[in-house]
């Protein structure tokens, strides 16, 4: 029996049964999103108001950056891009099934949230780790 992975980041969520999916905290009284666990909401200041909600799976892609140095081991370049979610949250990821030139790149193109292996990456104890990236829509 294979053991499940971990995420990557905390608001990245694996249920025991079912797909994994992004979870983001609403707000009852002004109805923004954000990422990570809060009580108090940073656009309208309204307290204990916050539910957790999972986010959508679609979006558009907003702005990016192909980056060509990072940290030794990672693969360059990739796209690094922020994505608006249909659901009005926004977050930060990479584009992946888009090849890095910024004329293959569109402001405003569909995409949508896919989850796979976080690049071979694993803890000490050999654990596997899942994380999610954009893919441009066909």
């Amino acid at each position: 029996m294979s053991k499940k992975p971990l995420p990557v980041v905390d608001y990245l969520k694996i249920p025991d049964s079912g797909d994994p999916y992004l979870e983001g905290h609403k707000c009852g009284s002004c109805g923004a999103i954000f990422l990570g666990e809060r009580n108090v909401c940073s656009k309208c200041g309204a307290r204990d108001k916050m539910q957790a909600v999972k986010l959508a799976s679609k979006g558009k892609l907003y702005s990016f950056s192909i980056v060509h140095r990072s940290f030794p081991g990672i693969e360059v370049p990739y796209i690094s891009a922020v994505v608006d979610l249909e659901d009005g949250a926004t977050l930060k990821g990479n584009l992946i099934g888009v090849e890095p030139d910024p004329a293959k790149i569109k402001f405003d193109m569909p995409v949508e949230v896919v989850f796979a292996d976080a690049l071979g990456r694993k803890d000490r104890e050999g654990n596997s780790y899942l994380s999610y990236f954009f893919k441009a829509k066909a």
